[in-house]
């Protein structure tokens, strides 16, 4: 996950949130789950710091939309408490696999401070749009 990237798909996040009327906190993480950029737009609540830095780090490590995670994780499946391992993560939306032109992933990409349909249609449009 190059800087560059990181800073354009931050910048685009933070311009569609302004656009909708949030303040949020968008995270990018390299393949392994590591910070290569974070940014809090002025007015965000504190708590969506760790919130968006864990829902792009579940995306990443585990290869999967936090919220696709999310509908495998609930209460009584197999991978119920998944959310407990790996220093604590977070299944709803607004956390994205980023992967390169040739579907390899490298990276996750989170967003909090909305609410959380709208973090997830900001990643989604951020990524895709």
């Amino acid at each position: 996950m190059k800087l560059v990237d990181a800073q354009a798909l931050v910048t685009k996040a933070e311009k569609i949130a302004q656009r909708d009327g949030f303040s949020i906190s968008v995270s990018v993480v390299d393949v392994a789950g590591l910070q290569v950029l974070f940014s809090r737009m002025d007015g965000t609540a504190l708590g969506t710091i760790d919130v968006a830095n864990k829902k792009a780090r579940t995306a990443a490590i585990f290869h999967t939309d936090a919220k696709a995670l999310g509908e495998v994780a609930r209460a009584g499946s197999s991978l119920y408490t998944l959310e407990n391992t790996n220093g604590g993560m977070i299944s709803f939306g607004g956390g994205l696999v980023i992967r390169n032109e040739q579907g390899d992933v490298i990276g996750g990409f989170g967003v909090a401070g909305a609410t959380l349909e709208a973090d997830e249609e900001i990643a989604q449009e951020a990524l895709y749009g």
